[in-house]
């Protein structure tokens, strides 16, 4: 099974060969977390959650590691604003994060480390560097010189000169070149600190990542992965302390995941569009934002309106309903059919198609289409006179494969809804027998709306999910 991955760092798809035969090491940079996340922040937990899936399908032992920044200028800011301690606030909102991402039917991660869990690992990490000459201390902050590393700006495809136009010292800051990062910040009045060789501070937020990711994942990982926003300066800046420090390459391969607008506008505080995933979920189906998040390749930019998440809504809602439609057949089907074969060989090419799909650099846009090409073969093959158990098997069989690896349900929670469905039309027969025709045609109304067709027979009433 041969995958395709387009890698930033080279801007070009290549085949993916992991260091290490039949296993992946994989770092996805995790939120700061001083507030909720907001629809952004969900699209990359969605696409390498989907990613880190589909490996484990190929085959692949996936060790899976995403970070939290727990302590950083915003979170010290916030928890001011609050009157918390910055420890109480971002142990709450690592629960929310928990909380969000298990509705969006995410995974955890094979580990969530934390920067203040690392502490003294960074600060290990900063003095070789300083050691190497690749960093130096200055008034308490410690710095790492740009232009030392001569593949500075290999990510971004960006030379070091380009980058000098615009670059500037801060006030307060005391570098040796405008270019050159924050490794360690010393400490200001009224924030947490921890002890260093360069006086109290804290680290700066790039190192963090080069730190966790070496830790967990060891000097070299096969995909390094996040938003497209993160690619300069902080993985720019992650490759130069990485490489710098171990002497060897990084990340393999490099992934970034595509923007959100809001209504084909950026999202931001200022215009008001600013999207709370802990909000959204109480007004859409987590599952269906998901739906949505896949409907487009992880590489594009993707437009959050009110009609295309309905649209998305409607496209999972059909899919399930197809579902539902073979697992009802397989009840009352115990024979088997003449012909099966041409179906079976329909589903099973179906599934070569999501595999194709997805090997072309974890193509969801098009593996969703395959679901909804299976959905139409198999409301094609329910309008047979005869069918077969092991057709429908296959078909059902297929469907949860392939949302196992999208993290879609395409199961209906049938077991309560068919009780509910079985209840109503008890009760519209009694109010059919008690000649309540009024009640019973608000009965059959009400099943209608819910896409359940009624069929009033000699042996009693059946019923089934439209199509």
């Amino acid at each position: 099974m041969s995958i395709q991955i387009f890698n930033s760092l080279t801007r070009q798809k290549e085949p993916f060969i992991p260091l290490e035969e039949g296993k992946v090491k994989m770092y996805v940079c995790g939120p700061t977390v001083y507030n909720y996340i907001h629809i952004g922040n969900s699209r990359p937990v969605i696409v390498y959650d989907t990613v880190r899936r589909y490996l484990q399908y190929a085959g692949y032992h996936v060790k899976f590691v995403s970070n939290f920044t727990d302590v950083d200028d915003k979170i010290i800011k916030a928890a001011n604003e609050l009157g918390e301690e910055v420890f109480e606030l971002t142990e709450r909102f690592i629960g929310a994060y928990f909380e969000d991402i298990t509705a969006l039917g995410c995974k955890k991660a094979d580990a969530h480390p934390r920067v203040t869990d690392h502490m003294d690992d960074i600060i290990t990490f900063i003095g070789v560097l300083i050691e190497k000459g690749y960093a130096y201390e200055s008034q308490g902050d410690v710095y790492y010189r740009t232009r030392k590393f001569d593949g500075y700006g290999k990510l971004s495809h960006q030379s070091i000169d380009d980058l000098k136009v615009g670059a500037r010292i801060e006030a307060g800051e005391k570098k040796e070149d405008p270019l050159d990062f924050a490794l360690w910040k010393a400490v200001k009045p009224g924030e947490v600190f921890w002890a260093s060789p360069w006086g109290d501070g804290r680290p700066g937020w790039h190192i963090e990542c080069s730190v966790m990711a070496r830790e967990h994942l060891g000097d070299t990982i096969d995909i390094h992965a996040g938003g497209q926003d993160l690619t300069f300066p902080h993985h720019e800046n992650e490759i130069a302390q990485s490489e710098a420090h171990n002497n060897k390459e990084f990340a393999r391969y490099w992934m970034h995941n595509g923007y959100i607008n809001i209504d084909n506008e950026k999202m931001s505080k200022s215009l008001g569009n600013f999207v709370l995933v802990n909000d959204i979920r109480k007004q859409i189906d987590p599952q269906v934002l998901r739906f949505f998040m896949l409907s487009v390749h992880y590489r594009h930019p993707i437009n959050f309106a009110q009609d295309l998440v309905e649209s998305a809504r409607v496209g999972l809602e059909r899919i399930r309903t197809a579902y539902a439609n073979v697992q009802h057949r397989l009840t009352t089907t115990a024979s088997l059919a003449d012909g099966s074969n041409d179906w079976l060989e329909k589903i099973a090419t179906a599934k070569v198609q999501f595999e194709e799909a997805m090997n072309d650099d974890f193509n969801t846009a098009n593996a969703i289409s395959v679901l909804f090409d299976l959905s139409r073969i198999a409301n094609i093959y329910l309008n047979e006179s005869n069918t077969d158990v092991t057709v429908l098997q296959a078909f059902l069989v297929t469907f949860d494969t392939i949302g196992e690896v999208l993290g879609i349900q395409v199961a209906v929670e049938a077991g309560l809804l068919d009780e509910e469905i079985e209840a109503l039309i008890v009760e519209r027969n009694t109010a059919r027998k008690n000649r309540d025709f009024a009640r019973s045609d608000e009965i059959r109304d009400q099943l209608l709306s819910m896409d359940i067709v009624l069929e009033d027979t000699r042996q009693g009433t059946r019923w089934k999910r439209g199509q």
